[in-house]
């Protein structure tokens, strides 16, 4: 199997494993209420092939194949971002984070923003 036929059978592998059940977990049903856990998934992937297609002379002036070389590599992230609550009333989708977090950091790039605007 070649570079280029390897780089295929992966990327077909992680096009059938990369859908909906990685951003989706398995539904909890409790109190009535149906919950659903989200994530955040993303792929990142790079590789390169090369091959040189005439025969180099080496220093004691033989003839020899010319070199070829590949590589590749990539990773998965994933991060849990909220739920999905689903009731017989209503619908709707609860972010997990800090929000006293989010307050402070805003609250300081309002003051910062209007120190600059001043001047």
């Amino acid at each position: 199997m070649n570079h280029r036929e390897r780089l295929s059978a992966i990327g077909d592998r992680i096009q059938d494993h990369a859908g909906v059940t990685q951003v989706y977990g398995d539904p909890v049903e409790h109190d009535g209420k149906t919950i659903v856990p989200v994530a955040k998934v993303a792929y990142g992937f790079g590789g390169g092939y090369e091959s040189e297609g005439r025969e180099d002379v080496d220093t004691a002036g033989e003839n020899r194949d010319a070199g070829e070389g590949g590589g590749m590599g990539g990773g998965v992230w994933a991060t849990p971002i909220g739920v999905v609550e689903i009731t017989n009333q209503e619908t709707r989708f609860i972010p997990f984070g800090d929000t006293r977090k989010r307050a402070v950091v805003a609250g300081l790039c309002f003051v910062f923003g209007y120190v600059l605007g001043r001047k």
